[in-house]
Formats: C-alpha cells, sequence, structure tokens
C-alpha cells in the first residue's frame, strides 16, 4: 500500500439489509403509433415530413409509407415520382404486421394504382382513418393523375373515418360549386354519400370569415376561427396528421378536429420562412 493512502475495508450487509433485485421485465412502451401514408417533400414544409412531425409533437409514434418522391421547395413542384405500387405495398405490410397503429392518414396518392395499392391493404384494419385527399399543392401545381379522383371515390372514400378537403378538392369530389358556407354545407353533404362516416370541408381557401364545415351524417356543425392573411406550405397535412394523432391518442373524432385546428392556428401565428417562397407552417408545436 502506498503511504498516506488509506483503504476501507470491504462492507458486508447484514442479510435483513440485503436487496433482492428481481429479473429485468420488459414492457410494452405506452407511446400510441400512427400512419402517414404519402408523399415526400425535398422541402421539408408539406407531406411526409410535415405529418411526421406532427406525429411527434403530440407525443405520437410515427410510422410511414411514401408513395410519391418529389422534388420541391417553397417555390414549386419540380418533379413527381410514384413508387411502383409493390413497393408500396411492402412498406405497408412491414409496418402493420409489427406496429400497432391506432390511426392512419392518407396524404397525396396521386394515381388510380397507388389508390387501388393502399385500399387493398388496408381492407383488413379498423383503425380510424383520416383521408387528406390532395390534390394540389400550395404552390399551385398538380399532384393527381386524371384517374385519382374516380379511385378515391370508388375504393377509399368508404373506408375512411373522415375526409378532409378543402373547397377546390370538395368541388372536384361533390362535383358542386363553392362559393360561402352554405354551398359548404351542401358540398359536405354530398361527399358524405360517396362512403365516409364524416366530411370536413375546409374554408381556408374562400374570402371572409374563416369557416371549416363538419357533416357526419346527422349533424352539420360550422367550426369558426381566425383567418390570418397568408398561404403556408403544409397547412392542411398538418391538420389531417393532427386530428389522425390525436385519433390515435383515443380522442372522439370532433374533440380530435378542434383540438386539431388549434394546433394549426398556433402554427400559422409561429409559421416560419426557409426557402425563398411561401412560409411553412410550424408542425411542431
Amino acid at each position: 500500500m502506498s503511504p498516506g493512502r488509506l483503504i476501507d475495508p470491504p462492507l458486508t450487509l447484514p442479510p435483513q439489509a440485503r436487496v433482492r433485485l428481481k429479473p429485468a421485465v420488459l414492457h410494452r412502451a405506452s407511446v400510441r403509433t400512427a400512419l402517414t401514408i404519402a408523399g415526400s417533400d425535398s422541402g421539408g414544409g408539406a407531406g411526409i415530413q410535415a405529418d411526421l412531425k406532427s406525429f411527434a409533437a403530440l407525443g405520437v409514434h410515427g410510422t410511414s409509407v411514401i408513395t410519391c418522391v418529389t422534388a420541391q421547395n417553397t417555390r414549386s413542384v419540380d418533379s413527381i415520382f410514384p413508387l411502383p405500387p409493390t413497393e408500396i405495398g411492402r412498406q405497408m405490410r412491414a409496418v402493420l404486421s409489427d406496429f400497432d397503429v391506432r390511426a392512419a392518414k392518407t396524404g397525396m396518392l396521386y394515381s388510380a394504382a397507388i389508390v387501388r395499392t393502399v385500399a387493398s391493404e388496408l381492407r383488413r384494419t379498423t383503425f380510424p382513418l383520416v383521408v387528406d385527399p390532395v390534390m394540389v399543392a400550395t404552390v399551385g401545381a398538380s399532384l393527381e393523375r386524371d384517374d385519382f379522383r374516380d379511385a378515391l371515390v370508388d375504393r377509399l372514400l368508404d373506408r375512411a373515418t373522415l375526409v378532409t378537403p378543402n373547397a377546390y378538392e370538395a368541388e372536384r369530389l361533390a362535383g358542386l360549386r363553392i362559393r360561402d358556407v352554405d354551398s359548404m354545407d351542401a358540398a359536405a353533404r354530398t361527399i358524405h354519400e360517396l362512403g365516409p362516416k364524416a366530411v370536413l370541408v375546409k374554408g381556408g381557401h374562400l374570402r371572409g370569415p374563416l369557416v371549416d364545415v363538419f357533416f357526419d351524417g346527422r349533424r352539420i356543425v360550422r367550426m369558426g376561427g381566425r383567418r390570418y392573411p397568408k398561404s403556408l406550405h403544409g397547412a392542411g397535412c398538418t391538420l389531417a396528421a393532427s386530428i389522425a394523432g390525436y385519433l390515435a391518442l383515443g380522442h372522439p373524432l370532433l374533440e380530435a378536429i378542434r383540438r386539431a385546428r388549434r394546433r394549426v392556428a398556433r402554427g400559422f401565428q409561429a409559421s416560419y420562412r426557409a426557402g425563398h417562397g411561401v412560409e411553412i407552417i410550424n408542425s411542431q408545436i
């Protein structure tokens, strides 16, 4: 022993003071899981990227199935590369065979072939499904092929817990002109006849006070809100993903919608400019 160095004797505990360690037990995480089936936005403001940020902000584990890879930013959509339907199906089976998905949302599905694949893989599921019928990007680019609308109506809407069209998409689905809240009511009723359990027609693209119209086959609910004088990249994605996230957490549909609308309002207030085009909604608050 080195001079000046003290070594304590070993500590021996009496039998009554000893602690027995139990074998480690693995517990399934309490975090709920949601699924987004949508396109990838290379600019990070919409699509899969906005959906996963929305899920994470709610404390929900996000899984994803990518339908298309887009080359886009805050100014334009330069190209769209749809993934082969067989690969989309493989992604869906990989997620659904392993994760306890509590809710899902669809975004950019783009073509009839992709819609058919997604609908087929979802046929064996029962969790809530939010369908955001994405047709046009914020910057004005078309995000659909000519056969998309009919396939969506024929193959997927009857599986939807909620469909969330904006005014333009609601016109395409309902075959009606939408100019005011009364015509939004009519469109919601017409779209409901196509099969979804409920419809939320968004009024963000109309003039006047902001009103979204909800219809579930029994009642019309007009939801007012503050209109912000700007168009944001990713707002529709954030709303639909947030609704799905709240459904995954167990909230009833109408409450999930109300909570998601409040999230989107906060996202508008905290929007930011990352590129040289439109601002991006803050999906992380």
